[in-house]
C-alpha cells in the first residue's frame, strides 16, 4: 500500500536535481526534497519550449549582468513616467512640470531598483532606498548642470545638439555611477565576527 506525499515532497517531483530525504519522525514513504546548495549565482532553467530562454533568462539572473539589464529596463520605464508627468502638467510651465516629472521618476525608480534589480527588498527599507537612491540622482542632476554651465562658459554657445550630446554622455555616466552605486548600496552584507 502507498502512502500519499507529502506537500513538502510533491512541490518539485519533477525536478532531478533535488534529493528524496526522510521527513523526521515520519514513515518512510514520506518524504522532503531538499535542493543542493547553489554555487555562485543564481541561474534559472530556460522557458520551456525556448531554446536558452532568451532575454526573460537573462533578466532573472542574480548576477551584474541581470542587474545591469533590469537596471536599464527599470531606467526606461521610469523616463515613461517623466514623459506623462511632463506632458500632464505642462500648464504649470517647464520647470515646475520637470521637477515634477524628476521627483516622481526617481522615486518610482528607487522602489523597483530596491525591489527588482538588486533584490533587496528584504534586507533595505523603503526610506533608506528613497535616501540613498535620490542623494545619487540629486548628485547626477548637480553634475549635469555644472557640466552644462562649464560648457556654455568655455564654449559659448554651442548650439543644441552639442548640448544633448554632452547631456546624453555626461547622463551615461551618472547613470553608471548611479548602478555602481546602488548596487554596492543595496549588497547584502555579512555581519563580521567578532
Amino acid at each position: 500500500m502507498t502512502r500519499p506525499l507529502s506537500a513538502a515532497a510533491r512541490l518539485d517531483l519533477d525536478d532531478q536535481r533535488c534529493t528524496p530525504v526522510p521527513e523526521p519522525g515520519a514513515a518512510t514513504t514520506v518524504i522532503t526534497l531538499v535542493r543542493p546548495p547553489v554555487e555562485g549565482p543564481r541561474q534559472t532553467a530556460p522557458a520551456p519550449g525556448r531554446p536558452g530562454g532568451g532575454v526573460a533568462r537573462l533578466l532573472r539572473r542574480e548576477d551584474g549582468i541581470g542587474q545591469f539589464l533590469r537596471f536599464v529596463a527599470v531606467g526606461g520605464t521610469s523616463m515613461l513616467l517623466y514623459g506623462v508627468v511632463l506632458l500632464l502638467l505642462q500648464d504649470l510651465g517647464t520647470q515646475p512640470a520637470n521637477l515634477a516629472g524628476s521627483v516622481a521618476s526617481t522615486v518610482l525608480a528607487n522602489e523597483l531598483h530596491r525591489r527588482l534589480t538588486f533584490s533587496a527588498g528584504g534586507r533595505v527599507s523603503r526610506l533608506a532606498a528613497q535616501l540613498q537612491g535620490g542623494g545619487m540622482a540629486a548628485a547626477g542632476a548637480a553634475l549635469t548642470a555644472l557640466v552644462l554651465a562649464w560648457a556654455d562658459a568655455v564654449a559659448g554657445d554651442t548650439g543644441a545638439a552639442t548640448q544633448l550630446l554632452l547631456v546624453t554622455a555626461v547622463t551615461g555616466l551618472v547613470g553608471l555611477g548611479r548602478f555602481v552605486g546602488l548596487r554596492w548600496a543595496f549588497a547584502e552584507r555579512t555581519p563580521c565576527a567578532a
